[in-house]
């Protein structure tokens, strides 16, 4: 079971001051996240790529490279990466030199993104969503199968047996496919044999379990090995001391931040009874002390099939040291409770 952290490196108003903390500001805090991370003993940190105002990491590679030098175990990745408004060949590029700065430690999640901001801004045309997806993927796994690729799209320009550099360390380069629970996306994940991150930010986890059992169906009948597949999760939470604390500290930014988005996709107003709702032992938030988020992590993989968990935090804006503490609990308190139990489950099963 492996444990982490994501971040969209948010800069949104703080709820009690209205300050803005700057983009410059925010990109180094995660830094210091990132380091702190390694530092407790999680497995993998992701950064998620954004293209608007309220969102730092534009490049999560820049920022993952940032950290890399100054870590040693944790694996970095995006979080995700929204391949159908990037070049292909320069996000392979790009993660390639980042596994070499961490000597082996660098993954792309690949998604079609729940913003469409990048769309417009590089050129692209929201009508081909899916096919620029599906195109653009294909490219990128003829890059990690061969030193020199030749292949042919609608949506860029062709390539003629030239060779993309460098090269990574890893053999191959970690894919995941980055997935908000749509059946296609499981579906086409398990065709091509590639890992699965489910974002589960909300309803009940376990309603996620048929979409993993698909995921293992489709790979299964393509004939791959099960075993060398792996399915993570995305979701919202915050660790503190006491239940209370964590609940009082990660409300007010958690509010303000669904509800901005809430009033750009049509959603209902997210009150602390939509949030205290959502904390409870079923439902999508991870909010809690150390044993309270380290059960409901348990809980998830033994009735989702969850290898690998992302604890998201902060959502909205919060004060860098209280991020810090929860990275630091999940770490040294979470984290070993879970493998532990995990661990000894997993041999009766």
């Amino acid at each position: 079971m492996e444990i982490g952290i994501s971040t969209f490196v948010e800069t949104t108003p703080d709820v009690q001051t209205g300050e803005v903390i700057s983009h410059a500001q925010r990109i180094r805090e995660v830094v210091e996240e990132i380091v702190l991370a390694d530092q407790v003993g999680l497995d993998v940190f992701g950064v998620g790529e954004h293209h608007r105002k309220d969102y730092a990491a534009s490049s999560p590679a820049v920022v993952l490279a940032a950290a890399a030098s100054q870590t040693k175990r944790i694996r970095l990745t995006s979080a995700v990466t929204v391949l159908s408004s990037v070049d292909p060949v320069r996000v392979f590029q790009d993660f390639a030199t980042l596994d070499a700065i961490s000597n082996g430690r660098a993954e792309i999640m690949a998604g079609r993104g729940s913003f469409i901001e990048s769309f417009p801004l590089f050129g692209y045309n929201l009508r081909d969503y899916d096919e620029l997806f599906e195109e653009k993927l294909d490219l990128l796994l003829k890059l990690r199968e061969s030193e020199k690729v030749t292949w042919k799209g609608r949506h860029r320009p062709a390539i003629n047996n030239l060779g993309v550099y460098p090269r990574p360390v890893q053999d191959p380069l970690p894919i995941w496919i980055g997935s908000g629970g749509n059946t296609e996306s499981v579906i086409r994940a398990g065709v091509l044999g590639l890992p699965l991150v489910l974002a589960i930010i909300g309803g009940s986890p376990v309603r996620f379990a048929p979409l993993v059992k698909l995921y293992k169906r489709a790979a299964a009948q393509a004939g791959h090995d099960l075993s060398k597949l792996s399915v993570a999760s995305h979701s919202h939470g915050f660790i503190a001391e006491t239940t209370q604390l964590a609940a009082d500290k990660f409300f007010p930014s958690t509010q303000q931040a669904m509800n901005v988005l809430g009033r750009e996709r049509g959603w209902g107003h997210y009150d602390r009874s939509s949030f205290d709702a959502a904390r409870s032992f079923e439902g999508a938030l991870y909010v809690g002390d150390s044993e309270t988020v380290a059960q409901k992590i348990i809980h998830l993989r033994k009735n989702v099939g969850i290898t690998r968990f992302f604890l998201h935090v902060p959502v909205g804006t919060m004060p860098h040291e209280e991020v810090m503490r929860a990275i630091e609990l999940l770490g040294k308190e979470v984290a070993p409770r879970v493998r532990e139990e995990i661990a000894e489950w997993e041999k009766t099963q």
